[in-house]
Protein backbone atom coordinates (compact mmCIF):
# COMPACT_ATOMS: atom_id res chain seq x y z
CA UNK A 1 0.00 0.00 0.00
CA UNK A 2 1.10 3.38 -1.05
CA UNK A 3 1.76 5.97 1.83
CA UNK A 4 1.44 9.96 0.59
CA UNK A 5 3.32 12.63 2.59
CA UNK A 6 3.46 15.78 2.40
CA UNK A 7 6.27 17.80 3.84
CA UNK A 8 7.11 21.99 3.91
CA UNK A 9 9.98 23.83 4.30
CA UNK A 10 10.87 27.56 5.22
CA UNK A 11 12.54 28.46 1.98
CA UNK A 12 12.09 27.89 -1.61
CA UNK A 13 15.03 25.33 -2.70
CA UNK A 14 14.50 22.76 0.19
CA UNK A 15 11.64 20.88 -1.05
CA UNK A 16 13.54 20.87 -4.35
CA UNK A 17 16.58 18.82 -2.67
CA UNK A 18 14.48 16.38 -0.67
CA UNK A 19 13.37 15.00 -3.86
CA UNK A 20 16.48 15.06 -5.76
CA UNK A 21 17.79 13.43 -2.45
CA UNK A 22 14.49 10.84 -3.01
CA UNK A 23 15.55 10.31 -6.23
CA UNK A 24 18.44 9.10 -5.14
CA UNK A 25 17.37 6.76 -3.02
CA UNK A 26 15.07 5.27 -5.47
CA UNK A 27 18.10 4.76 -8.15
CA UNK A 28 19.75 2.77 -5.01
CA UNK A 29 16.67 0.62 -4.66
CA UNK A 30 16.12 1.71 -0.92
CA UNK A 31 12.97 3.61 -2.21
CA UNK A 32 10.14 3.57 -4.60
CA UNK A 33 7.57 6.43 -5.40
CA UNK A 34 4.48 6.44 -6.80
CA UNK A 35 4.30 10.32 -7.43
CA UNK A 36 6.21 13.42 -6.42
CA UNK A 37 5.43 17.12 -6.64
CA UNK A 38 7.50 19.89 -5.42
CA UNK A 39 5.37 23.18 -4.89
CA UNK A 40 7.49 26.59 -4.48
CA UNK A 41 5.34 29.42 -3.73
CA UNK A 42 7.44 32.44 -4.33
CA UNK A 43 7.95 35.75 -2.43
CA UNK A 44 5.38 37.83 -4.29
CA UNK A 45 2.89 34.46 -3.57
CA UNK A 46 2.98 32.92 -6.90
CA UNK A 47 2.83 29.42 -6.79
CA UNK A 48 5.20 27.34 -9.01
CA UNK A 49 4.49 23.24 -9.08
CA UNK A 50 7.46 20.96 -10.61
CA UNK A 51 5.16 17.67 -11.06
CA UNK A 52 7.20 14.42 -11.88
CA UNK A 53 5.28 11.90 -13.83
CA UNK A 54 3.03 9.26 -11.62
CA UNK A 55 3.71 5.76 -12.05
CA UNK A 56 0.36 5.22 -13.26
CA UNK A 57 0.69 7.24 -16.29
CA UNK A 58 4.34 5.51 -16.95
CA UNK A 59 2.92 2.14 -16.73
CA UNK A 60 -0.41 2.99 -19.18
CA UNK A 61 1.79 4.65 -21.79
CA UNK A 62 4.28 2.10 -22.03
CA UNK A 63 1.73 -1.06 -21.61
CA UNK A 64 -0.52 0.88 -24.19
CA UNK A 65 2.36 0.85 -26.41
CA UNK A 66 3.14 -2.58 -26.49
CA UNK A 67 -0.48 -3.51 -26.98
CA UNK A 68 -1.33 -1.31 -29.23
CA UNK A 69 2.00 -2.28 -31.94
CA UNK A 70 0.53 -5.85 -31.16
CA UNK A 71 -2.85 -5.17 -32.14
CA UNK A 72 -2.06 -3.17 -34.96
CA UNK A 73 0.67 -5.64 -35.90
CA UNK A 74 2.31 -5.66 -39.51
CA UNK A 75 -0.28 -3.03 -41.17
CA UNK A 76 -0.13 0.26 -38.85
CA UNK A 77 3.02 -0.84 -36.45
CA UNK A 78 3.68 3.04 -35.87
CA UNK A 79 -0.16 4.85 -35.50
CA UNK A 80 -0.84 1.19 -33.21
CA UNK A 81 2.41 2.25 -31.43
CA UNK A 82 0.84 5.53 -30.91
CA UNK A 83 -2.64 4.97 -30.36
CA UNK A 84 -2.13 2.15 -27.84
CA UNK A 85 0.41 5.00 -26.22
CA UNK A 86 -2.15 7.60 -26.13
CA UNK A 87 -4.62 5.41 -24.94
CA UNK A 88 -2.87 3.66 -22.22
CA UNK A 89 -1.35 7.35 -20.66
CA UNK A 90 -5.69 8.08 -20.35
CA UNK A 91 -6.01 4.90 -18.54
CA UNK A 92 -2.74 5.61 -16.03
CA UNK A 93 -4.43 9.06 -15.84
CA UNK A 94 -7.52 7.41 -14.55
CA UNK A 95 -6.31 4.53 -12.31
CA UNK A 96 -5.54 7.78 -9.87
CA UNK A 97 -2.36 6.09 -8.31
CA UNK A 98 -0.68 10.04 -7.49
CA UNK A 99 -1.26 12.96 -5.92
CA UNK A 100 -4.70 14.79 -6.33
CA UNK A 101 -4.16 18.57 -7.85
CA UNK A 102 -6.66 19.64 -5.99
CA UNK A 103 -4.84 18.47 -2.71
CA UNK A 104 -1.69 20.12 -4.00
CA UNK A 105 -3.87 23.24 -4.89
CA UNK A 106 -5.32 23.19 -1.23
CA UNK A 107 -1.63 23.22 0.41
CA UNK A 108 -0.13 25.55 -1.82
CA UNK A 109 -2.86 28.44 -0.52
CA UNK A 110 -1.94 27.54 2.50
CA UNK A 111 2.30 27.75 2.69
CA UNK A 112 3.57 31.21 3.08
CA UNK A 113 5.76 32.88 0.52
CA UNK A 114 9.11 31.94 0.12
CA UNK A 115 8.47 28.69 1.11
CA UNK A 116 8.25 24.90 -0.55
CA UNK A 117 6.51 21.92 0.02
CA UNK A 118 7.50 18.40 -1.01
CA UNK A 119 4.60 15.89 -2.13
CA UNK A 120 5.48 11.97 -2.42
CA UNK A 121 3.32 8.84 -2.77
CA UNK A 122 5.88 6.27 -1.16
CA UNK A 123 5.28 2.27 -2.55
CA UNK A 124 7.92 1.02 -0.75
CA UNK A 125 10.98 2.49 1.59
CA UNK A 126 13.76 1.02 3.90
CA UNK A 127 12.73 3.30 7.32
CA UNK A 128 16.55 3.04 8.45
CA UNK A 129 17.65 4.95 5.41
CA UNK A 130 14.90 7.60 3.92
CA UNK A 131 15.06 9.02 7.94
CA UNK A 132 18.42 9.13 8.03
CA UNK A 133 18.66 11.14 4.85
CA UNK A 134 15.56 13.08 5.84
CA UNK A 135 17.45 14.14 9.60
CA UNK A 136 19.85 16.53 7.15
CA UNK A 137 17.10 19.03 6.27
CA UNK A 138 14.98 21.14 8.55
CA UNK A 139 11.26 20.91 7.84
CA UNK A 140 7.26 20.22 9.13
CA UNK A 141 6.04 17.23 8.33
CA UNK A 142 2.47 18.77 6.71
CA UNK A 143 -0.24 15.98 6.37
CA UNK A 144 0.48 12.46 5.86
CA UNK A 145 -1.06 8.62 5.86
CA UNK A 146 1.64 6.54 7.60
CA UNK A 147 0.67 5.05 10.82
CA UNK A 148 0.95 7.37 14.01
CA UNK A 149 4.50 5.95 14.95
CA UNK A 150 6.28 6.19 11.96
CA UNK A 151 4.31 9.81 11.19
CA UNK A 152 6.45 10.67 15.00
CA UNK A 153 9.45 9.38 13.15
CA UNK A 154 9.32 11.46 10.60
CA UNK A 155 8.57 14.17 12.65
CA UNK A 156 11.21 13.99 14.63
CA UNK A 157 13.51 13.37 11.86
CA UNK A 158 12.83 16.31 10.49
CA UNK A 159 12.51 18.28 13.57
CA UNK A 160 16.49 17.19 14.14
CA UNK A 161 15.77 15.14 16.62
CA UNK A 162 17.65 12.04 16.63
CA UNK A 163 16.09 9.12 19.31
CA UNK A 164 17.91 6.45 19.35
CA UNK A 165 14.55 4.09 18.67
CA UNK A 166 15.88 5.28 14.74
Amino acid sequence: MSNIIVMTFDDMETAGKVRSTLKDLERAHKLSLDDSAVVVKDENGKVHVKNQMDRGVKIGVVGGGVIGLLLAGVFFPFAGLIIGAVGGGIVGTLADVGIQGKFVKEVSQEIGNGTSALFIVVREADPATALAVLREFEGELYHTSLDPEAADSLRDALDGRNPASY
